[in-house]
């Protein structure tokens, strides 16, 4: 008897597995969870919630997940094969109140969101918003809350199953989500050239805005970007990133201007073995050297007139 109450007595060691069971699998379900919701969102886009959203997003949120789930998942499988092993090998641990505690606890929160899950499908429903996508994603949360729900009630209760087919399965799942995941979001290196042609857009982008108020402040445009160059404002025209090289600029008509720039990527074409790629509105590009010809529009950017601030409409 004595022996047994000091075996089901909470030890440090089993505090410690047990909380960090419960928050690695917290991490896990969410990172799961947001992987697959990025997957449904890329194929059945909504425009009516995802209009102003460009994929980019998409891709970010994506490798951010698969570094949680790379990290995080295998140390709840491990924790779970071990306190596992431990309730076999000491029955006696089965009643540890930590045990109990946070497994009712986890078996509470699952529960609850499976209810919040079928009250959303419901709500959407009557909303009109009942599209493949939504659906999808409630299938994703119920599936994640139904598991752990089950997984956990069954500890809980001992109740015997296949224990060893549903690690498989889950395990399964999580690898096919995992290899999608790595093969959407490309390699480092093709990522580092995403981001090298993110850079340049967005530096275009900049200089573009500099020349607008070039034009609107003197009433015409400067024959190098050199021109734009601020000391007081601070404002210096940004270069290359990947090259270090200033970008290609020139005069095509009095209110005409070009500016080019060196892509790594075909935004208007792209490869589907080149995902991630960012599209940009009127910005976008082939591989290999790329000009955009703008013209100004003198009813939408007037010059300014006697001294007077003129905003500029972007």
């Amino acid at each position: 008897m004595d022996t047994n109450s000091q075996v089901s007595r909470s030890t440090p060691r089993d505090v410690f597995l047990y909380l960090l069971g419960l928050i690695t699998l917290v991490v896990s379900a969410g990172s799961f969870g947001m992987l697959i919701y990025q997957y449904i969102d890329l194929k059945f886009p909504d425009i009516l919630q995802y209009g102003y959203i460009t994929s980019s997003a998409n891709y970010g949120l994506i490798r951010t997940a698969l570094a949680a789930l790379v990290v995080v998942f295998p140390v709840f499988f491990w924790i779970s094969w071990t306190l596992h092993k431990d309730v076999m090998t000491e029955p006696a641990k089965r009643d540890l109140r930590v045990r109990r505690w946070l497994l009712y606890f986890t078996v509470f929160v699952a529960g609850l969101v499976v209810i919040g899950d079928l009250i959303t499908l419901i709500q959407s429903f009557l909303n009109g918003d009942l599209t493949t996508a939504f659906i999808l994603k409630v299938l994703t949360v119920f599936f994640i809350a139904g598991s752990t729900l089950f997984y956990y009630l069954s500890e809980l209760r001992d109740r015997a199953y296949p224990r060893n087919i549903f690690r498989v399965i889950i395990i399964a799942i999580v690898a096919l989500t995992l290899g999608y995941g790595f093969y959407l979001a490309g390699s480092p290196q093709n990522q580092r050239l995403v981001r090298f042609d993110d850079a340049k857009i967005s530096n275009l982008q900049t200089i573009q805005s500099q020349l607008m108020y070039y034009w609107q402040q003197k009433g015409s445009l400067p024959k190098t970007l050199d021109a734009l160059n601020d000391s007081i404002s601070g404002f210096s025209v940004p270069i290359d990133p990947q090259t270090n090289q200033s970008y290609e600029y020139g005069l095509t008509g009095v209110r005409a201007f070009q500016l080019c720039a060196n892509f790594n990527f075909d935004t208007v074409n792209p490869k589907e073995s080149i995902p991630a790629i960012y599209p940009y509105y009127n910005w976008q590009h082939d591989v290999g050297r790329v000009c955009f010809d703008r013209t100004i529009d003198e009813a939408l950017y007037p010059v300014n007139q006697k001294g007077q601030l003129v905003p500029l409409k972007y």
